[in-house]
């Protein structure tokens, strides 16, 4: 019988080395791929890892995110969460499983919110909406604020608060829309669009718009970073101040705007002056005043005091220099009413200034430590005057006391020739001259025999 043929020997794979070729070819052939999904039987074991499955509707992926990766997530990944995943394609060998290695994950929303924000973004800016040269100065010194923003909630009381302990007479003029949801956007311009027609008109006056929210998420932040809004902000003829969210949000708004905040707290103390360091400031005036007001006195009295020492004794020259003592005296007492009186004017122009931006109390405080001020003023001017006149008076005394005049009182009296000199003795006289003698009261010619 002839002989039947030598069978071939098959090819065989073990399992192992046919789930190894599977792997390489899928990790060959998928390096990286971005797939949209929901998550569904998360796993978190104590090894940090996370295991779960992507699934739509037809059908669904086992997916594996190590503890290096997942650490890196700015969201807490949850079951039912809609999600974008990076991923590789790649076969766990000892089960025979496909799944994906996931490298990254965000939320399909959010995602999707931030391609739209940078396409966005980056359409402006081409444009010139972010340009710097063309942003407005916000006023030091606002009167009036316009402020767009919910009216129930924490923010709008938050700027109130802080408006009201900084500078309480500042004029808020709230202009309330949603902050969130698909009519937001729309309200937020109009808001805008209205005060700057309110203050074109003239019907009403604003120095800024505050526009802003409290945080959130994107999602809810977008009305900020609509186009609608941001065309309202570069179109407004009034400073604009964007305060969204907290201090690492940042949304198209806060781009286009004259001036970003981190938060609508803080972009009420940037639009505020500080009212405690001004009162202070009007104390230091006040001091100041007072301190010019003394100097003054001061400078009056050293002027007294030197022509007062320039007085001679002759009686003749003391009523001359006592005349210029009252006309002195007239002049200071002018002087210091007209110093006085410039000085009240002063103050009531500063009492009026603070009127218009203090409480009422701090004004009355004012007025009466003024009113003070002016009576120990005027009380020690008096009593200056006073004591100048009393020294006055007592060396007009010493003089009379020493003035040859007062010799004559006492029965002495002066003799002298024709020609006025004095003739004090005997022997100079010779007979038939004429000489004058000089009494207390009055004087008689004679002639020597």
């Amino acid at each position: 019988m002839p002989s039947s043929p030598t069978p071939k020997k098959r090819e065989t794979l073990s399992v192992s080395q046919l789930n190894r070729q599977a792997k390489r070819l899928l990790e060959g052939n998928f390096p990286s791929v971005w797939v949209e999904g929901e998550i569904s039987n998360l796993s978190r074991p104590s090894s940090g890892h996370w295991y779960f499955s992507l699934k739509d509707n037809s059908a669904q992926v086992r997916c594996a995110m190590f503890r290096s990766s997942n650490a890196r997530l700015r969201f807490q990944a949850e079951a039912g969460q809609q999600v974008m995943a990076r991923a590789k394609l790649s076969l766990y060998e000892a089960r025979g499983d496909y799944q994906l290695i996931v490298e990254h994950m965000e939320p399909a929303g959010d995602g999707a919110l931030a391609r739209a924000f940078e396409e966005l973004k980056n359409k402006l800016q081409a444009e010139g909406l972010f340009d710097s040269d063309i942003k407005q100065a916000i006023p030091d010194h606002p009167k009036s604020i316009a402020v767009v923003t919910s009216a129930t909630g924490a923010v709008i009381r938050d700027i109130l608060t802080v408006l009201a302990r900084r500078f309480p007479s500042i004029k808020v003029s709230i202009f309330p829309t949603a902050v969130q949801g698909q009519n937001a956007a729309p309200e937020i311009a109009r808001a805008i669009n209205t005060a700057n027609a309110l203050h074109k008109s003239g019907k009403r006056e604003f120095d800024v718009i505050l526009a802003g929210r409290g945080g959130g998420s994107m999602e809810d932040l977008w009305a900020f970073n609509e186009e609608i809004v941001a065309r309202a902000i570069y179109q407004s003829d009034l400073p604009v101040i964007s305060a969204v969210g907290h201090e690492v949000d940042f949304t198209i708004a806060d781009f286009v705007a004259d001036l970003r905040a981190p938060t609508p707290s803080a972009a009420a103390e940037l639009i505020s002056p500080d009212g405690q360091e001004m009162m202070a400031s009007f104390m230091g005036f006040e001091q100041l005043l007072t301190r010019q007001m003394l100097l003054t006195l001061e400078t009056n009295k050293q002027q007294l005091s030197f022509l007062q020492s320039r007085l001679r004794h002759p009686g003749s020259r003391l009523q001359e220099h006592s005349q210029r003592l009252d006309e002195l005296e007239m002049r200071l007492m002018n002087g210091w009413k007209n110093q006085s009186q410039k000085q009240q004017l002063g103050l009531q122009v500063l009492a009026s200034r603070l009127q218009q931006q203090t409480p009422d109390h701090k004004i009355k405080q004012l007025k009466l430590s003024s009113a003070g001020l002016y009576q120990r003023l005027e009380k020690q001017v008096q009593r200056l005057l006073e004591q100048q006149q009393l020294r006055l008076k007592n060396a007009m005394q010493l003089l009379d006391a020493v003035s040859p005049l007062a010799t004559l009182d006492r029965g002495y009296a002066i003799v002298s020739d024709d020609e006025g000199q004095v003739i004090t003795d005997a022997e100079e006289l010779s007979s038939g001259q004429t000489i004058n003698t000089r009494f207390a009261k009055g004087s008689i010619k004679s002639r020597v025999n």
